[in-house]
């Protein structure tokens, strides 16, 4: 019998479980087991009788989470890991939107896809909202969901295309074609709309939010990008009733009190991509804002053209930023920090239960008998760093790595085990995404893929040095 056959029961048996239920997000269960019975969780407690055919993973030592859950990864871009290491969003907009996005043949779409899903899985992240903003035509489209239903992932297609405006690719017969194909994918594959408001009195975007209204759809949007998306852009969607709970607003990074009062009055939830907005310049990650409007926060990665693709890196900018500031506001008036305000059990709660949230899932996020199976098991037994664990939420948020992710399952299924991915075509994936690099490069010339790795660097100013007319030299040392 293959150990992980289809519809085996799982016994993760003895971890330490965060269990993210509401109301008691700080909860932790000591040498506790959790019984998988197919696509949900069966048992929760000590010493669980389980099935005498059940698999038995030994958790001891180990942490057991909920899987965790990303709301805005462009995986298209996944095939350049890396390539904009040193670009600012001014730089990743020319490259993608005016320059080289529309070499992307739907062969890319599905190398990029395919490449992004393996890749969350092995760091744990069970659910994955991809931006897909590249779909230029439908074939483009088909080709992403094909990839996100390779892999034994659950994903949600976000169809976007920056190639057009809204109103125009969300009118075409083509994408309600799609729509009517593909966008009832099941409980695996879900489907939402992905575009941004810019800002014009004339609210061209009207439009696409009434098809997404018709399509029941629903609507995430990059929203206070410094530069792009502003506060006109929240107060034309407030006006025109298209804020709503299922609308999910990425970044939020640089708006006005006025437009995190609207969002909070109709529900909706924010997601922040820490080390994006740290580095590319969408505003200064709002975690501090957002929390003091009371507005639900999930967390993204945002793209590995740029960053690294799990959560853990995630949580951890998350709870470096927010802190930062704090010390930095308070360092300006003369005053010192005695207690963090954001703590770490919250970022793991953003990373599981505030994903499911966002996406309208309360059977994810959080470990209950009746509960989707999506579990992450994080131990190391190899590893340092896996010992002690004396706070479990700041392990997580602080210690662990994807490296560290040793048992993945979801919807019932093992799909990572021993820190070995399970029932994926890895090689396959590589291969693809070399065929994708060789064709950007051939399509592009050598001059322009290398100076589109390597911007060039704007000219610093040092500041006059006022001491450099001493000798740090004393007579005292000359005498020695």
């Amino acid at each position: 019998m293959n150990e992980f056959e289809a519809g085996r029961p799982v016994v993760l048996r003895g971890g330490t479980v965060l269990p993210m239920s509401p109301g008691g997000s700080r909860r932790v269960l000591p040498r506790t087991d959790v019984l998988v019975t197919g696509d949900r969780i069966a048992a929760v407690g000590p010493e669980l009788e389980a099935p005498e055919d059940a698999v038995v993973i030994d958790a001891s030592g180990g942490l057991v989470m909920p899987g965790m859950i990303d709301t805005h990864r462009h995986m298209w871009q996944t095939a350049l890991r890396g390539y904009g290491a040193d670009w600012t969003l001014t730089q990743y907009f020319v490259w993608f939107y005016l320059e080289h996005g529309k070499l992307f043949r739907p062969e890319d779409i599905h190398a990029g896809n395919t490449l992004a899903a393996i890749e969350a899985l092995d760091a744990g992240v069970t659910t994955v909202v991809d931006w897909s903003h590249g779909l230029r035509t439908v074939d483009h489209a088909d080709a992403a969901a094909d990839a996100l239903e390779s892999v034994p992932g659950r994903y949600v297609l976000a169809y976007g295309n920056i190639q057009q405006p809204p109103a125009e690719w969300t009118a075409a017969p083509e994408f309600r074609d799609f729509v009517r194909r593909r966008g009832a994918g099941g409980d695996m594959l879900g489907f939402q709309i992905a575009f941004d408001v810019l800002g014009d009195p004339s609210f061209p975007e009207r439009p696409a939010f009434e098809v997404a209204r018709e399509l029941g759809a629903a609507v995430t949007t990059h929203a206070g990008v410094w530069g792009a998306t502003s506060d006109d852009g929240i107060r034309l969607m407030h006006e025109h009733g298209f804020m709503t709970p299922e609308t999910i607003y990425v970044h939020a990074a640089s708006l006005s009190a006025d437009s995190y009062h609207r969002i909070a009055a109709t529900g909706g939830s924010i997601s922040v991509s820490t080390e994006s907005e740290q580095s590319a310049g969408q505003g200064y990650p709002p975690t501090w804002a957002v929390r003091a409007h009371g507005i639900p926060v999930s967390l993204s990665m945002d793209t590995s053209v740029w960053w690294s693709g799990d959560l853990f890196s995630a949580m951890r900018a998350t709870l470096g930023a927010d802190r930062s500031r704090e010390h930095l506001e308070a360092h300006a008036k003369g005053e010192t920090v005695t207690h963090c305000g954001l703590r770490a059990d919250q970022v793991v709660e953003w990373a599981t239960r505030g994903g499911a949230r966002a996406l309208g899932r309360d059977d994810l996020g959080v470990i209950e008998p009746g509960k989707k199976a999506d579990l992450v098991l994080v131990k190391n037994e190899h590893s340092p760093v896996s010992f002690p664990i004396l706070n479990p939420f700041g392990h997580v948020a602080f210690q662990a790595q994807r490296g560290d992710v040793h048992t993945v399952i979801v919807d019932g299924r093992v799909v990572k085990h021993e820190h070995r991915l399970l029932g994926v075509d890895l090689a396959g994936a590589r291969a693809q995404v070399e065929r994708t690099v060789e064709h950007l490069r051939s399509a592009m010339s050598d001059e322009a893929w290398e100076q589109g790795m390597n911007p060039d660097i704007p000219s610093a100013e040092v500041l006059d040095n006022p001491y450099t007319y001493t000798d740090y030299r004393s007579d005292a040392t000359h005498r020695r």
